[in-house]
């Protein structure tokens, strides 16, 4: 089986904290996640990275774990019930592997990872949104614009845009704010031309981290926005029958 999924990493905020420090950005209401300012290579999102994978017949509830532990349920199960394998899989995933490839090189500011028959992008929280805030900023709009160049190019596919946070603060601001985020991505991806048919947003507030809220380092990277990125009914039909290689 082959998978592609795109991260987005977002959902940036802030809270007070007892010794003063920290980001000094001022919200009203409930708090959300926290920020946490890093720099250079302490940006995992910044850092690119491509990785690939095949998923073989039998193998779905190991790999189905695996992508689980890595990406939170429902990207997992978008990439395993969107996945086919065997031949008709591999042609899927060799034109997910040149997506992924072009991605890498056009988007400055994002982590471009080849999971199974999928392709995952991670945007530092800094890079997409302002504090408590859903615009997306003048850097997210240059790379979402790369992004929705190869989705244009590389059509036959569904678009799931996901919008998560860390714990701090309230549920309703968090679920809130994880849609918003979500529903931002897609939107300025369709005002560049991508079908709005192909993309679904949605947002999970604080359910489904990817690492640990207890440390700063962990928030980070669950303020995110995952686009996943799967072959629809038509690329698989066309895989099948010869007519795509």
């Amino acid at each position: 089986m082959l998978a592609v999924t795109m991260l987005f990493s977002s959902c940036q905020s802030t809270r007070p904290t007892a010794s003063g420090t920290g980001d000094t950005s001022t919200t009203t209401g409930t708090r959300t996640d926290t920020n946490t300012s890093t720099t250079g290579e302490e940006k995992k999102g910044m850092n690119k990275t491509t990785k690939g994978g095949i998923i073989g017949a039998g193998s779905g509830a190991v790999i189905g774990g695996v992508i689980g532990n890595r990406m939170g349920n429902t990207a997992a199960g978008a990439i395993i019930g969107a996945a086919v394998g065997g031949a008709t899989g591999a042609v899927i995933g060799r034109r997910m592997d040149k997506q992924a490839e072009e991605l890498e090189k056009s988007m400055e500011n994002a982590n471009v990872e080849r999971v199974g028959e999928a392709i995952r992008v991670n945007f530092d929280s800094g890079i997409l949104f302002a504090v408590n805030s859903a615009e997306l900023s003048a850097a997210a709009k240059k790379d979402i614009s790369k992004l929705a160049e190869t989705l244009k190019k590389y059509e036959g596919t569904n678009i799931i845009i996901e919008g998560h946070t860390d714990n701090t603060g309230g549920r309703e601001l968090n679920q809130g704010l994880s849609e918003r985020r979500a529903q931002s991505v897609a939107n300025y991806a369709r005002t560049l031309g991508v079908d709005a048919s192909r993309m679904e947003a949605k947002g999970y507030a604080f359910d489904q981290p990817i690492a640990d809220n207890t440390t700063a380092e962990g928030r980070q990277q669950n303020r995110r926005v995952e686009v996943i990125i799967v072959a629809n009914e038509e690329l698989k039909k066309a895989a099948e029958s010869g007519e795509i290689k």
